[in-house]
């Protein structure tokens, strides 16, 4: 679906391809008292779930037309807005308390107080327990704001309390055309780093402006197809999890040294000087912290790499129920058939489902080696191990 609604002034200015959830939040916005105080909006990763999120929020602490409160809070500075991302792997407790604790305060500037939660799908239940009743009665001036990637991934107890806003998803497309026109990409790059990506317009820019992700990729795809035996999925496993540690701590190296740096010159700690004592705690917190972060982002690529072999084993089911159209790596279409043509539909299948549990394990923390290994003997064999 393509727009043809003009661009929304502040704070809907970066809301792309959601014209009627933004339609409808605009609405709400102008009158939360007849509108839900919780809402969860789900979509897939990239749908701008966040953005859309924050531009909510804009819109109901701000006054009509007050932009600098808006980009006050669309930069995330505003007192009225309290917002919580985790770089963990899950959202702990405590910051889960925290945010109800905050939920509970007047508006100090803005006509509401609102709390963000993102990846809500990341909370366990006794987590997702906290916030039971600060979401089913929150004070009049409140509202909370949940994002998770499906409504499925809360508990139902958090779901009855919540009002759903489900995005739409953009088609390769209209995904190609956002990116070529941020990037200056090339129509034919556009459209591959899109599809590939499966309209994720984040992953989509990343891969039509980093040559380097566009190789991993590749060199992941063409790895797997070559897995034949154990030993191949020993070796493949541990070239995913390396080349996924290395891209993890490209990510996040600068970001780190640049907050140890920071934390420093707040202490008055000049550079190469001995840490004080005093200031070691503080210390140790922000690397506790930051290999929390760490663990996220290792675990984040390589499920983006599952995500990426889910797409492949799916073109070759296409291939395998005589689909020629819709594939998602059409540049390896001779490899595809080759493999369709190797194994049954039912093969196919056990390693689908085999990577669908493979990234249910990584999120209870299984060591990700093993699994992907376990994953790949399957890839090899055909059976469930």
């Amino acid at each position: 679906m393509t727009s043809t609604v003009a661009a929304p002034a502040v704070p809907w200015g970066a809301v792309w391809g959601q014209d009627a959830a933004v339609a409808l939040l605009q609405d709400a916005a102008s009158d939360p008292a007849r509108s839900a105080h919780a809402w969860l909006i789900t979509g897939p990763p990239g749908s701008g779930r966040s953005t859309l999120a924050y531009a909510f929020a804009a819109a109901l602490i701000a006054e009509p037309g007050d932009e600098q409160a808006m980009q006050q809070v669309l930069s995330g500075t505003h007192p009225d807005l309290t917002s919580l991302r985790t770089e963990g792997v899950i959202i702990s407790i405590k910051d889960a308390r925290a945010l109800v604790e905050r939920s509970y305060f007047a508006p100090s500037l803005g006509r509401y107080r609102v709390i963000v939660m993102e990846d809500a799908d990341r909370m366990a239940e006794r987590t997702s327990n906290v916030l039971l009743k600060a979401l089913e009665e929150p004070p009049a001036q409140t509202v909370w704001i949940l994002c998770a990637p499906s409504d499925a991934d809360l508990l139902p107890t958090i779901r009855s309390r919540v009002r759903v806003l489900r995005l739409n998803e953009p088609d390769i497309g209209e995904v190609a055309r956002l990116i070529s026109a941020r990037t200056g990409a090339d129509t034919a790059l556009a459209e591959q780093s899109a599809r590939h990506a499966q309209r994720h317009i984040g992953m989509a820019q990343r891969l039509a402006t980093d040559a380097a992700s566009r190789e991993r990729r590749d060199q992941t795809l063409q790895a797997v197809l070559r897995v034949r035996g154990v030993g191949d999925a020993v070796e493949v496993a541990a070239q995913i999890v390396q080349a996924a540690t290395d891209d993890a701590k490209a990510l996040t190296a600068e970001r780190d040294e640049a907050e140890r740096a920071q934390l420093l010159h707040t202490f008055g700690v000049a550079d190469g000087a001995a840490v004080p004592p005093a200031v070691r705690s503080q210390l140790n917190a922000l690397e506790d912290e930051q290999k929390r972060r760490a663990t996220r982002s290792l675990r984040d690529g390589i499920d983006r790499v599952l995500t990426d072999l889910e797409s492949m084993f799916r073109d070759i089911l296409l291939l395998q129920f005589g689909r020629a159209d819709g594939l998602i790596n059409g540049e390896y279409a001779e490899q595809l058939r080759a493999a369709a043509d190797a194994w049954s539909a039912e093969r196919t299948l056990v390693v689908v489902d085999k990577i669908a549990l493979t990234r249910r394990n990584l999120e209870q923390n299984v060591a990700p080696t093993l699994a992907l290994e376990s994953m790949l003997v399957t890839v090899a064999s055909g059976r469930t191990l």
